[in-house]
């Protein structure tokens, strides 16, 4: 059985059989689907057993801290393979095999659906688009008036947290999601937020897209200040910021190229703040106005 999937313009297929349960588990998807046109950027195919790897190569190994997920990666008869785990030193809980240009997959998962679907799925979200002017942040994003206000920041920041002071605080806002989201620099030079069926901890999986209005960094302080940052600090914020794989040349270009373009055409600044209303009310006057 296949369905089709739209996220921030691009269609991708996953393919498991009919019958299969992890159809049920896969609510937040359902929000993306769309009709099949056989343009995909990726399919990925769920399979009942792993081919024998004993003779792949390894790459590297990538973890940002031990308590991050672990994805290791090898070359494998002309492939790239991918073994994940939910931290550093949890066991492999799903397998990940692509071709060398991320357009077919094969995935078996071990554990559970939400952590080990999820993870095939937006791994090869990003490889697939990252040069096609399209980046998965690590981020939460709220809505008013129209336009989208992306919330960086290191694990911990506060980034839902400054979020929903916006929602109690200022009229006229609401969140597009409060973890994943997509940016895309279109064709006409506009960046634009994109919702997507990753949102963390909450439930927010929204079809929906507006025009960046603001990305703000977030930083943990004893005092409420922002200023705008300068292009360099803020292709490195950016750069951070964005979900793939880099150790590639042509997608780590890609993500260059993307993060280039968006950085001169979206307002950066940096945010020192305290968890209160008075943070959300600097913030807003000052990316809003």
């Amino acid at each position: 059985m296949k369905k089709v999937f739209k996220v921030a313009g691009h269609d991708f297929a996953i393919i498991m059989p009919e019958g299969d349960r992890t159809w049920e588990e896969i609510q937040p998807y359902e929000p993306f689907v769309t009709e099949d046109n056989s343009n995909y950027v990726f399919t990925a195919e769920l399979i009942d057993a792993m081919p024998d790897t004993a003779d792949k190569q390894k790459v590297r190994t990538s973890c940002e801290a031990l308590e991050a997920p672990r994805f290791d990666v090898y070359d494998w008869k002309g492939q790239w393979l991918f073994e994940g785990a939910p931290t550093f030193e949890a066991p492999v809980r799903f397998y990940l095999i692509t071709d060398k240009a991320f357009t077919k997959a094969q995935f078996r998962m071990l554990g559970s659906t939400r952590f080990s679907f999820n993870s095939v799925i937006m791994l090869m979200f990003a490889f697939a688009t990252e040069r096609r002017n399209t980046l998965l942040m690590h981020s939460s994003v709220v809505v008013k008036e129209g336009k989208g206000y992306l919330f960086l920041g290191k694990s911990g920041t506060g980034k839902s947290t400054h979020s929903q002071l916006w929602l109690n605080n200022l009229e006229g806002c609401e969140l597009l999601n409060d973890d994943n989201p997509v940016l895309r620099f279109e064709e006409n030079g506009e960046t634009r937020v994109y919702g997507s069926p990753w949102s963390g901890k909450t439930p927010c999986y929204r079809n929906l897209d507006y025009p960046v209005g603001a990305i703000v960094d977030l930083h943990q302080a004893k005092e409420n200040k922002i200023q705008r940052m300068s292009i360099v600090k803020a292709y490195a914020t950016m750069y951070m910021s964005s979900s793939g794989i880099r150790f590639l040349k042509e997608l780590a270009d890609g993500i260059h190229a993307t993060t280039e373009k968006i950085v001169c055409s979206v307002p950066m600044y940096s945010l020192d703040c305290l968890p209160n209303a008075e943070a959300a009310y600097l913030c807003c006057k000052t990316v809003t106005q």
